[in-house]
């Protein structure tokens, strides 16, 4: 073995030895530590940001110089997507909730309710217009051409019965057929101990035929019972209203000539009545027959009417765009007249389920956003799904549990400050995504410009005025731009 050979050997196995040890070194982390045997990663600046600025960072806690909020962790995105501890995490989460100190949320003017499991009725609201009940309405007409010889009801508004004439018609034709009826009547007494019984039986029919035409005539069994008993004809026929009621409408005036079928009278029965409400076609699928109404009408304040819808109509108003329903009412002392104006209320229990209200949902057109308070001044959005509205309350169906504290007002302006760093409030991904704050200029010379030398045909700038210097109250080192 050479003498060189001898050198090389032994300086080969040196190199390898410690090619060893400084890669066992290495894998245990001892070039990681100082000479006090802590490692490098402890000695790395730990910064610290505001949850309502997150562009002011400082290297250790405090306060916001801007709302006087205590600092946060700010998460280290240094290790380029390696995975964050638990902490880091949870301080990322953090920075998509809303914090709000005491004075922030006094001057925000927030307030907070718990949701809660309720019952909910919704009312629904409608107009209506009372009218005549059809079904109690009704002519009265003459059933024989005559003259009116007396009137017994002059004026509309005239209360009439059926028992009471409300007048008196002289006919010819009704005297003529008086008089075949009653000639009638003494042939059947002549005919009737006839031996020939076909000439009995001619005798019942002459009779049965006068009085079949008295009964067209309008004339009562007990008018002809009468007339049979008196043996003379009536000059006047006496003419009776098929109901009892109001007049509203008179046609007629004593010694006027009428002719069959002609209208006297126009009668109403006014103790029951119609009220049509008109219901908008959003409100319209609420409404079923049965349904009890109350009825409430300024002549009378502080009285309520009750009816129930006894009918609802087929067809749609195309210039109101409403469906109107009928309710059937009674009308005790006549109070409601027709064509008055009143107000309806519909009553709907809507069944138990999370209640709260209105003012607690933000709706952005593509999803309905409710904050709730987590912590202490410490605020999350939160995704829900509401069902029916009534007056100021509104259903949850889900996204929400009992107990939840729920932002009732001022939470616009909580959401507005999650948009400001970019949280999770509503979604404004139509204007290019969360609004972030703009830079702050910091205060310093102005850049010279770039045609400083300027160029023919152009003329160079004017010398930007001095920047105003920073509020003393504002570190601007303090923030990361």
């Amino acid at each position: 073995m050479t003498r060189q050979s001898k050198i090389i050997i032994p300086l080969i196995a040196v190199v390898i030895a410690v090619a060893a040890g400084g890669g066992w070194l290495y894998k245990t982390g001892w070039f990681d530590k100082d000479g006090h045997g802590h490692s490098k990663l402890e000695h790395k600046v730990q910064l610290w940001t505001c949850s309502m600025h997150p562009f002011i960072i400082k290297d250790k806690p405090g306060t916001c110089p801007i709302c006087g909020m205590e600092l946060i962790k700010k998460p280290d995105d240094s290790s380029g997507g390696a995975a964050q501890t638990a902490e880091q995490k949870q301080q990322a989460d953090m920075l998509g909730h809303v914090s709000l100190s005491p004075t922030q949320r006094v001057m925000a003017n927030v307030a907070t309710v718990a949701a809660k499991q309720t019952s909910l009725t919704k009312e629904i609201n409608a107009v209506g217009i009372v009218q005549f009940d059809q079904s109690r309405q009704a002519k009265v007409t003459a059933w024989i051409a005559g003259r009116i010889d007396q009137l017994h009801v002059n004026t509309v508004g005239s209360y009439v019965t059926k028992d009471k004439p409300v007048a008196e018609v002289y006919s010819p034709d009704l005297l003529t057929t008086q008089q075949e009826y009653l000639l009638a009547v003494r042939s059947r007494d002549q005919l009737k101990n006839s031996a020939i019984a076909s000439i009995a039986q001619n005798g019942e029919g002459l009779v049965a035929s006068a009085r079949q035409r008295l009964l067209l005539f309008g004339v009562k069994e007990s008018q002809i019972a009468e007339l049979e008993k008196a043996g003379k004809p009536n000059i006047r026929l006496p003419i009776y209203t098929p109901l009892s009621g109001i007049v509203i409408e008179k046609m007629v005036q004593q010694g006027q000539y009428v002719n069959t079928g002609e209208a006297l009278f126009n009668i109403a029965d006014l103790s029951q009545v119609w009220v049509e409400v008109e219901v908008y076609e959003n409100e319209f699928p609420n409404i079923h027959i049965g349904q009890q109404v109350e009825i409430r009408s300024q002549s009378f304040p502080g009285k309520t009417f009750t009816g129930r819808i006894s009918f609802i109509y087929p067809f749609l108003d195309p210039k109101t765009r409403t469906v109107k329903a009928r309710v059937e009412m009674p009308n005790p002392g006549m109070k409601l007249k027709p064509d008055m104006f009143v107000n309806a209320v519909i009553r709907i229990p809507l069944g138990t389920s999370i209640v709260v209200p209105v003012t607690a949902v933000i709706d952005t057109g593509k999803r309905k956003v409710v904050w709730i308070e987590t912590a202490a001044g410490m605020f999350e959005p939160r995704d829900v799904l509401t069902g029916q509205q009534s007056d100021d309350k509104i259903q949850i169906l889900s996204g929400l549990k009992s107990g939840d504290k729920v932002a009732v007002s001022g939470g616009y302006l909580i959401d507005s400050e999650s948009q400001l760093k970019g949280g999770g409030g509503q979604d404004h991904s139509q204007h290019g995504g969360a609004a972030k704050l703009p830079p702050v200029p910091l205060p310093g010379p102005p850049p010279a410009p770039d045609n400083a030398g300027g160029h023919e045909g152009h003329t160079a700038p004017a010398p930007p005025a001095k920047a105003a210097p920073a509020k003393k109250s504002i570190n601007m080192d303090d923030m990361k731009m």
